[in-house]
């Protein structure tokens, strides 16, 4: 396969009147760790949907090594927000971990290999939950759920790893295992991680992009997380300020 290259032209996307991306222009290279924030309703999982071709841009394209999607070879793992996942279900985390062997297309009879098997617990134990293989989903705790969800994107052996939102409602000291187990991904496989959590990933990540329906602001951690963060707040103190001296004139 060629090296690794998405490149996202133009592209657009609106749900009915909402414009969730606007002529969004946009790179990832091979060995890439980058993360993505912004305000909620930014259009971050937008971007991660359009990239898995879970939804289709309303403009613009988008090309995985010169191809389509369909026609790469592109291996893409997606763990998506726990939010969005039964946790009552009655399914064990190595049953969940290997439902992420399953072929795309309907084989009848349909059964899984020794490979499959062997792979789900090398990625059990390469998050940390090999000896909760069979545990049922419902008695983990926020952050064994997430590794879990992890693990079943890595059962794919991705060439890129899309995460959405992979600490949310965790606990801090989960947050900090989640994000040392990415960086650790990180050495093998590009990622594409979308957090809240700036300053915990500011050290780890090689580019951080600012997203709201648009790129504000790339580059350089710790320059996004001044534009983003920083500035606003002492260019709201001086406005305060400038208020305060008019009042007292």
């Amino acid at each position: 396969m060629k090296k690794l290259r998405i490149q996202l032209n133009n592209v657009s996307v609106n749900y009915g009147k909402i414009h969730a991306l606007k002529r969004l222009y946009f790179s990832i290279e091979e060995g890439d760790y980058i993360g993505i924030i912004g305000p909620n309703g930014g259009g971050k999982t937008t971007l991660i949907k359009a990239i898995l071709g879970l939804i289709k841009p309303n403009e613009g394209t988008i090309d995985y090594c010169g191809q389509t999607l369909k026609k790469s070879q592109i291996r893409m793992g997606y763990a998506p927000q726990i939010t969005d996942i039964n946790r009552n279900f009655p399914i064990t985390v190595g049953e969940v971990v290997l439902t992420g062997r399953l072929n795309k297309k309907i084989i009848p009879f349909f059964k899984y290999s020794e490979a499959d098997y062997k792979i789900v617990d090398e990625v059990l134990e390469t998050v940390g939950l090999i000896g909760l293989k069979n545990r049922q989903i419902n008695e983990l705790s926020g952050g064994e759920f997430q590794k879990m969800i992890i693990a079943r994107a890595l059962t794919l052996e991705p060439d890129i790893l899309l995460l959405d939102e992979p600490t949310a409602m965790v606990d801090v000291m989960s947050q900090r295992q989640i994000f040392t187990l990415i960086k650790k991904l990180s050495k093998n496989m590009t990622i594409l991680l979308i957090t809240h959590h700036v300053q915990m990933i500011s050290k780890q990540v090689k580019k951080l992009i600012y997203l709201d329906r648009n790129i504000i602001a790339e580059g350089d951690p710790n320059q996004v997380y001044q534009y983003a963060y920083i500035r606003p707040v002492h260019q709201n103190i001086k406005r305060q300020a400038k208020g305060s001296s008019k009042t007292n004139v």
